[in-house]
């Protein structure tokens, strides 16, 4: 088991929902945190004060739009930089919109491509140096659907399934100094826009009977940084049985 306290971690869309989730769960293992936002300035900065107050650790909220390539190179220079170095990179931010095949259009694909590939991999890049110094790690958010995509989110089911190549991709050109691993995320958090009846449809669909949270993800998370001294380019469901009910 490794000791976080200490170390360093940027966590790309940390100011809510599951990267908000993440980031508690690193504060209360004593990790300094970057936290990246991007519209969220008022809840990446909220949550900032709340971890310091809380955890005792070192919290600093850093703005990027991550469609923008040098935008994103420079975010990741001057978290490493202001927080004297980079132990780990969570790429959790994502785009998630319903894009119907007939009508979606090239900027609902560019957009999600953008996010959810393209920008995970820049990130990368800019913090590769940082991590190899530290002998540290990098965690992708993924999703279930990269390999059991669904209907009506095509551009977003086949960005995650990039992804998840670009993960076992990362821990080859990464090796031996820096681990690679994803989690594969299912049902643990519902958008509001759900119905009771749909959501008791996705419940009853996982294995487990029931929709998780994103504190599962966090602990998913927290196993590959702390834990999984000898995984590289593995993936990790946490989606209650859903991908193979």
């Amino acid at each position: 088991m490794a000791d976080l306290r200490g170390k360093t971690a940027l966590v790309t869309g940390a100011a809510r929902r599951v990267g908000r989730a993440i980031a508690e769960a690193l504060a209360r293992r004593g990790m300094n945190l970057a936290l990246h936002f991007n519209r969220s300035r008022r809840e990446a900065a909220s949550l900032a004060a709340q971890l310091r107050r809380s955890g005792g650790v070192r919290v600093e909220a850093f703005q990027a739009d991550l469609r923008d390539v040098p935008e994103t190179k420079r975010m990741v220079a001057r978290a490493a930089r202001e927080m004297g170095g980079l132990w780990a990179l969570v790429n959790n931010a994502s785009l998630y919109v319903k894009t119907p095949f007939k009508t979606a259009t090239l900027k609902d694909w560019d957009d999600h491509m953008d996010t959810n590939v393209r920008a995970p991999f820049f990130l990368a890049q800019a913090a590769a140096p940082h991590l190899r110094r530290a002998g540290g790690k990098i965690v992708n958010i993924v999703d279930w659907s990269a390999l059991r995509p669904y209907a009506s989110f095509m551009p977003y089911c086949v960005s995650k399934a990039a992804l998840l190549c670009l993960n076992a991709a990362l821990a080859k050109e990464l090796a031996p100094q820096v681990a690679v691993n994803a989690v594969l995320p299912g049902p643990v958090l519902l958008p509001e826009s759900m119905t009771a009846g749909q959501r008791r449809a996705v419940q009853a669909a996982t294995l487990l009977k029931r929709v998780g949270g994103p504190e599962e993800v966090a602990k998913a998370v927290v196993f590959f940084l702390d834990s999984a001294e000898f995984s590289t380019g593995a993936a990790l469901t946490v989606d209650g049985g859903r991908l193979i009910a």
